[in-house]
């Protein structure tokens, strides 16, 4: 989650002071997406369900977004970056909220998607992104020197014993997690 989240937003080329709104801004990637734009100075609005919005105003989230109540394709607001992490918003949606050179982070890229982002990078002054990370050492070493020195958190929301881990799913999956779910091993 960590590395994809700083792949985001490298990728993105976030600025200081630019308006970036993270869509599945309380799972892994999102989390860490928020704190490292957060770092790089951004205003950062987070979208995801009303249970995970007061973690991300702890992490430091501008301004939260309950996707149930509010659609922010459709709110009149304008973003320089949207990273969809979950890929389940309007393309077009997204788009028609971006300023004119503003990027989109598809993290999670359907076909038609990324045929899409193509088109749009060629023919507008939008641009838009799909690439995953790529599992370098230089960026483990990167996320841990910040965790170190306490500028980025990971985000722990519940531990599960490896004989458990049924169940960790079914939780993953029910979408209720806020950050990340850790496995243990018992040695």
């Amino acid at each position: 989650g960590g590395l994809n989240g700083l792949h985001f937003v490298r990728k993105a080329n976030i600025q200081r002071e630019e308006k970036v709104l993270i869509n599945g801004a309380g799972g892994t990637i999102g989390t860490y997406a928020l704190q490292f734009a957060k770092a790089l100075g951004a205003e950062v609005t987070c979208v995801d369900r009303d249970i995970k919005l007061e973690m991300l105003r702890k992490l430091g989230a501008d301004i939260v977004i309950d996707y149930a109540q509010t659609d922010f394709t459709r709110n009149g607001k304008s973003y320089d970056v949207i990273i969809d992490v979950v890929g389940r918003s309007s393309f077009s949606g997204c788009l028609k909220s971006l300023k004119p050179q503003g990027r989109y982070v598809l993290g999670n890229p359907s076909i038609s998607g990324m045929a899409r982002g193509l088109w749009t990078s060629f023919v507008s002054g939008r641009k838009v992104f799909f690439q995953m990370a790529n599992y370098e050492k230089a960026n483990l070493l990167c996320i841990k020197n910040l965790i170190e020195e306490g500028k980025i958190a990971p985000v722990i929301d519940k531990s599960f014993p490896l004989a458990q881990v049924a169940e960790a799913h079914q939780y993953v999956d029910a979408g209720l997690k806020a950050g990340n779910v850790v496995i243990t091993m018992v040695g």
